[in-house]
């Protein structure tokens, strides 16, 4: 049984909090929020203790820590947890400055504890089956990826604010996900973008509409199509395409029901709302893999690396949207 101190109790440290306290295998023993109230609401439901400092959360019997607070928190405290020789989950993105990373990277280097990076689309079942039919060799050599990734509506301007922008927010998901199915790390980025939409991002010079192409060195190709807005739902999918066929993960549900009628044909249930609905199997089966390593002493499928990686390819898709060349990575 892993004992976890939850740090962050905003929406989706509840939706963890219920993962945890569902789990066999985990048990949710602490939780600190700078918002007193809020970590008190996720503490009562759970059982669990409320913490009045992070020096607190991480003190007594508690082995991990899921770091689910606000992006710009999230260095401070893998580095706090690290020296603590916690077990560390965080959420991404590790930050948004490459050069935090790379700091945090240098200090923790000593401490040999897992950290694993909630970059949780690998773990969605249709995606990661989709992943694995490709790297077995199911539709040959791969040559092209396309990432669509559309979310139901913008956030709110006081979120754009602190975000680091739709690459290194939003986009920073897809990355991840093009460099697990690809095999290989792309080496060339081009980025354009547009505020289309979304008056908020247009006065914060950011955009709500995104496309980013990327080479490997062996040439295979990705293509990453991101929106922060679409009326029909919370839009997902993957596409490999192979020397030998093509592979597909599309839209969920709630139900896979087809209706029939006179003023219809094969009208289908609506996408589901937005992220936590959409990935709640992934989700759960991405604590399964953080126990799994912490239990194996190895580490986890996704680290600390891959969001650095990740972070890298948002900021060269950024500064190929600023300069309008392609960027080498």
């Amino acid at each position: 049984m892993l004992r976890f101190a939850l740090l962050g109790a905003g929406r989706i440290g509840r939706m963890h909090a219920d993962n945890l306290a569902r789990h066999t295998g985990a048990e949710l023993a602490c939780v600190y929020d700078v918002a007193e109230a809020a970590a008190r609401q996720v503490a009562d439901k759970h059982g669990a203790r409320v913490a009045d400092t992070v020096d607190a959360a991480l003190s007594g019997d508690v082995d991990a820590v899921l770091i689910a607070s606000s992006t710009d928190t999230h260095v401070d405290l893998i580095e706090a947890a690290a020296a603590r020789g916690k077990a560390i989950l965080c959420e991404k993105p590790i930050d948004l400055s490459i050069e935090r990373v790379e700091a945090c990277r240098e200090k923790i280097a000593g401490t040999d504890v897992p950290v694993m990076v909630g970059f949780n689309r690998r773990f969605d079942p249709t995606h990661r089956a989709v992943r694995d039919a490709a790297a077995a060799g199911e539709i040959g050599t791969i040559e092209q990826v396309v990432i669509s990734s559309r979310d139901p509506g913008p956030p709110p301007r006081a979120y754009l604010e602190v975000c680091g922008g739709l690459f290194r927010d939003m986009m920073i998901h897809d990355f991840d996900l093009a460099r697990f199915v690809l095999g290989e790390e792309p080496v060339e980025v081009t980025a354009l973008g547009s505020a289309l939409f979304d008056a908020n991002a247009r006065d914060l010079g950011d955009i709500d509409s995104g496309m980013v192409l990327m080479r490997t060195e062996s040439g295979k190709l990705a293509h990453v199509n991101c929106s922060r807005r679409a009326v029909y739902g919370y839009d997902q999918r993957l596409e490999i395409h192979g020397s030998e066929g093509m592979l597909r993960s599309g839209n969920r549900r709630a139900t896979e029901m087809d209706r029939w009628s006179k003023s219809a044909t094969a009208c289908r249930e609506p996408l589901l709302d937005f992220f936590i609905e959409r990935y709640a199997d992934a989700y759960v089966a991405e604590i399964d893999e953080f126990l799994a390593a912490v239990s194996e002493g190895r580490a986890p499928s996704v680290g600390f690396e891959d969001g650095r990686r990740a972070l890298l390819l948002a900021d060269a898709a950024l500064e190929s949207l600023k300069t309008g060349k392609t960027v080498r990575v």
